[in-house]
């Protein structure tokens, strides 16, 4: 019988580990690609063949990319990159030339909810730009998944509710847009991965159960830590990016996040399908934020054990 290869790039960060695990589980052989060894270890224990190098390499990806029956592919974009669009772009153009020249015939792409718009979205716009890459491949068929905001991003919130005891951004606090858990994503692309029942070029929303403010995330994430008063604050963009790039960021990235929040809160990132069946998935944020507790019980006892020392 033969056995399904899968090749997985990004096997290491939120989406691709799962996807990588849950392809082991189900029988597949995978290919797990990153960007250092010791981080792809656990994979390697787990049946997984890894290989490390560099994503905007196209050599390095084609030849991980051929004779496999179907591919992982996302944006793995440093966000220390001096110049964050043209890394996209640089990355994005390998990752295209791989798949037209390694010839596999499946791809599952990680894109974002407001890909379909090409300007004034900021960190999306790349994105954009690399779906259309990924279309203009002869012959491929291409499942392109368009999540909305990750669960995962308020773990790099935590420290900021340690230090200042809000949760802040530069999206205001009422609009109510979808957020999704990474694990979702992960077993919508494995299904598909390893199903590839689609052809020629398709589209998939993941929403989310419901729509979350952040002013509501802030309510749910304060009572799952003990903190009931947490509110969020709305910073202007000038101090957000100011944040982030204090946070160790390139200039570059933090103008185009907030661009990308201000996009948000002109509602012009939002679903074209609606929340159907196969866009709306099933990890409620109340669920996820008992994760987000567990880190932040873990820091502030690491922070607790290091003033005792």
């Amino acid at each position: 019988m033969n056995t399904t290869t899968i090749t997985v790039m990004g096997a290491t960060g939120h989406t691709g580990a799962k996807i990588a695990q849950r392809l082991l589980k189900s029988g597949a052989k995978v290919r797990a690609l990153g960007r250092t060894e010791s981080k792809l270890a656990a994979l390697r224990s787990a049946g997984a063949e890894v290989r490390t190098g560099d994503v905007a390499d196209a050599g390095f990806l084609a030849e991980a990319f051929r004779g496999a029956d179907a591919a992982y592919t996302l944006l793995a974009t440093d966000r220390h990159a001096p110049d964050y669009a043209e890394r996209q772009a640089r990355e994005g153009e390998a990752i295209a030339g791989a798949v037209r020249d390694s010839g596999v015939s499946h791809v599952v792409a990680l894109s974002s909810l407001g890909a379909n718009l090409h300007e004034a979205t900021g960190v999306i716009a790349g994105l954009h730009a690399q779906e259309g890459r990924l279309q203009r491949i002869a012959g491929i068929n291409l499942l392109l998944l368009r999540p909305a905001s990750f669960f995962e991003n308020f773990f790099e919130a935590l420290d900021v509710v340690r230090h200042m005891g809000v949760l802040a951004d530069s999206v205001a606090p009422d609009i109510a847009m979808p957020m999704v858990a990474a694990d979702d994503i992960a077993a919508v692309a494995a299904k598909a991965l390893m199903e590839r029942d689609w052809s020629g070029i398709a589209v998939q929303e993941l929403l989310g159960p419901r729509d979350l403010s952040q002013a509501e995330v802030a309510r749910i994430l304060g009572q799952r830590i003990g903190q009931p008063d947490l509110h969020y604050v709305q910073l202007p963009d000038a101090d957000m990016a100011d944040a982030l790039v204090g946070a160790g960021l390139s200039a570059s990235f933090a103008d185009l996040y907030v661009e990308m929040t201000r996009a948000f809160n002109a509602n012009r990132v939002h679903p074209l399908a609606g929340c159907a069946t196969r866009s709306c998935t099933p990890t409620t944020f109340e669920h996820f934020a008992g994760e987000l507790a567990g880190a932040y019980a873990a820091l502030l006892s690491c922070h607790k054990l290091v003033k005792t020392n």
